[in-house]
């Protein structure tokens, strides 16, 4: 089997938990998650399997949308309500003071990331290092919040409503508005509603998926294939003697515009992300079956 299945993560599963789980219900190895989730968050998970993983790496590109809880008052190690505290600090808000802090947050930002995260420092990951009591400086990252909506408020619990770039910690945004609002905060809660071209009405709940391994369904069907990853890139089909190029790893002639394609042959299957520079079309990465 070969494919995208979008699950949607529980809580209290790591990503790693997910995939491991899933090796068995789709009979491979062949494994992989596009994009972290906390085991605190739920949500949005895509899960590649079969030669699909070899798009892992374009998913990492991708925006995600997400849903966060932002607790005003409590600052913790970890950034999010599951750390130890750090401190507690009285809240007076109003619903008017938060709306007009959010657009500083909105655009190109520097965000030093967590101490709990997988980066490494020195070759090691720093929450090992945060859990062992150290603390070491961290570079900022660039990330981009294209938008940040706030769907609710109860005067010490914000949900947010959050669009961003690859890379951001939803985490260390709660922590920053909740220090420049004065009283401090921390992530209560994250959905990922979306991630690239997938959408959470397109995800399956994980026990979902694992009944109806058990049931002995069909799991194929849950699969996306692999080239709706690439849903923003025109598609192109390829005459014969280009198909045979193209499997051979071969650029050949094609007179149209520049940029990315999604490539198909005449039978109608996908053959590769392909690329166009001065009329020549050669492989970004290849899926057909060798």
């Amino acid at each position: 089997m070969n494919g995208i299945v979008i699950v949607d993560k529980p809580q209290n599963w790591t990503s790693q938990d997910v995939t491991a789980r899933l090796r068995r219900v789709f009979q491979t190895r062949r494994i992989g998650h596009g994009g972290t989730l906390d085991p605190m968050a739920t949500g949005v998970l895509p899960v590649f399997v079969g030669r699909a993983t070899r798009a892992v790496e374009f998913f990492e590109h991708a925006d995600k949308r997400y849903e966060a809880t932002l607790r005003l008052g409590l600052l913790t190690d970890t950034e999010d309500i599951w750390g130890q505290t750090l401190e507690q600090r009285p809240v007076s808000l109003t619903r008017e003071a938060l709306l007009a802090a959010l657009p500083r947050f909105v655009g190109d930002l520097q965000q030093i990331p967590p101490m709990y995260s997988a980066i490494k420092v020195d070759g090691r990951k720093l929450y090992d290092l945060a859990r062992s009591g150290r603390e070491v400086e961290r570079a900022p990252r660039q990330i981009t919040i294209f938008s940040l909506e706030l769907l609710a408020f109860d005067g010490t619990d914000a949900r947010l409503a959050i669009h961003c770039s690859k890379g951001t910690y939803i985490r260390t945004l709660c922590k920053d508005i909740g220090l420049a609002l004065g009283c401090g905060g921390c992530m209560a809660a994250l959905r990922r509603v979306s991630a690239g071209a997938y959408a959470i009405g397109d995800a399956i709940p994980l026990e979902a998926l694992l009944a109806a391994s058990e049931d002995g369904q069909n799991m194929e069907s849950y699969l996306h294939p692999v080239d709706s990853l690439f849903t923003d890139r025109p598609a192109i089909t390829l005459t014969e003697n280009q198909e045979k190029r193209c499997r051979n790893g071969n650029a050949f002639t094609l007179k149209i515009a520049p940029g990315e394609y999604r490539v198909y042959g005449a039978s109608g299957e996908f053959l590769m992300l392909g690329r166009v520079q001065g009329s020549v079309m050669t492989t970004v990465k290849s899926f057909f079956e060798v």
